[in-house]
């Protein structure tokens, strides 16, 4: 096959570390459904260090360029590279919020959320400052920019006053070969062994942290009149969590909450398969990638009606206002009642969701550049 214009990818988001959420993984996904399509185009793929293990492997269209070192990648080390090193790409994707600066070749950015212009007081002053100057910069410089969900796209108006023609959506998809109903009740028992888990139990995944407003759901768990229930918290330590430890110490609920800590994709079907119920009531999301993969598993599931969340359970789940706890608790109650009704309607729902379609989506509005 013979293959013509060079797409170059900034995929660094997806190369950074093995144990992937959110950003991360999104990255990593798209840029795996990427490679899957049969395009006749070239592809370079950026990166500050060697691809990790599980990258896809070079192939005639598809070669990994190393560009060290890693600090201030995006505003001079990489800009450097694109305008010294030839062939020089016919378009430029970066697949997080970082354009690299002052190149001379049209580029496409990938916007997943704005939650820290919305809740700024959650980060720390130097994580916040680079946000907002870097995101500003890329957002403006842009040829194309991507959006994850209709809520982002409005934020993005809503905060840089960007014309919306020079915004596409495009929706994250899941992992279909992992994220299925299961009936391999050996292995799930294994992985529940291994994290000391005992059912029945409600599930969150996500990073401990303010926006996924766990101290709102550790205190509706608490309300519940079903006591042999435990609370499964699957996900690594963010920023500000003390204060989530406190809330159970102080509810006294240390013997029926259980913290895994980070639980890699493979071993996430099995939680939710034997999950009760999937429990996610956010403040903020730039879609929620836990709901579509806990509706692939047929676990019912409970979320916000706030942000990007209505628009990615539709009506195929219960929604609560996260700010109210009695209404957590309510929707729990809700959820355990019509369980079989909520997680058929998941299964319907989830099938709208595809990293290939994601990936022939982008490819469509890089095409419109070359």
């Amino acid at each position: 096959m013979k293959y013509g214009k060079l797409i170059g990818i900034d995929a660094n988001e997806a190369n950074l570390i093995s144990e992937r959420v959110g950003s991360n993984k999104l990255a990593f996904n798209l840029l795996r459904a990427l490679y899957k399509l049969k395009v006749q185009y070239n592809f370079v793929v950026y990166l500050s260090k060697p691809p990790l293990d599980d990258l896809p492997n070079p192939k005639a269209n598809w070669q990994y360029r190393v560009i060290s070192p890693a600090k201030f990648w995006t505003q001079w080390r990489l800009p450097l590279d694109l305008y010294a090193h030839n062939p020089r790409p016919d378009i430029f994707l970066s697949l997080g919020h970082y354009a690299p600066r002052f190149t001379p070749i049209k580029n496409i950015v990938t916007i997943t959320d704005l939650g820290f212009l919305t809740y700024p007081e959650q980060l720390t002053r130097k994580d916040l400052w680079q946000l907002k100057h870097w995101t500003d910069y890329s957002v403006r410089s842009a040829g194309h920019i991507i959006a994850i969900s209709e809520y982002t796209k409005k934020d993005i108006i809503k905060f840089y006053h960007i014309n919306p023609n020079k915004i596409s959506i495009i929706y994250p998809g899941y992992d279909k070969d992992l994220f299925r109903p299961l009936n391999n009740q050996k292995e799930i028992e294994k992985i529940l062994l291994k994290y000391n888990i005992t059912k029945p139990y409600l599930l969150f995944i996500g990073a401990l942290k303010p926006n996924k407003n766990l101290e709102r759901l550790i205190t509706a768990f608490s309300r519940l009149e079903y006591k042999n229930f435990n609370l499964v918290i699957v996900g690594k330590k963010g920023w500000f969590y003390e204060s989530i430890f406190e809330t159970v110490s102080k509810l006294k609920l240390e013997d029926r909450i259980i913290f895994t800590g980070f639980v890699p994709d493979i071993e996430l079907p099995f939680l939710l398969n034997a999950a009760r119920l999937f429990v996610f009531p956010s403040l903020y999301e730039g879609f929620g990638m836990p709901v579509i993969e806990a509706m692939a598993c047929g676990t019912p599931v409970v979320t916000s009606n706030v942000a990007s969340l209505p628009e990615v359970i539709g009506d195929a789940g219960v929604t609560v206002d996260p700010y109210r706890v009695e209404d957590i608790t309510a929707g729990i109650i809700d959820g355990l009642e019509k369980h079989i009704f909520y997680s058929e309607k998941g299964l319907k729902r989830v099938k709208s969701f595809s990293w290939d379609q994601s990936a022939k989506q982008l490819i469509k509005i890089i095409e419109r550049f070359l």
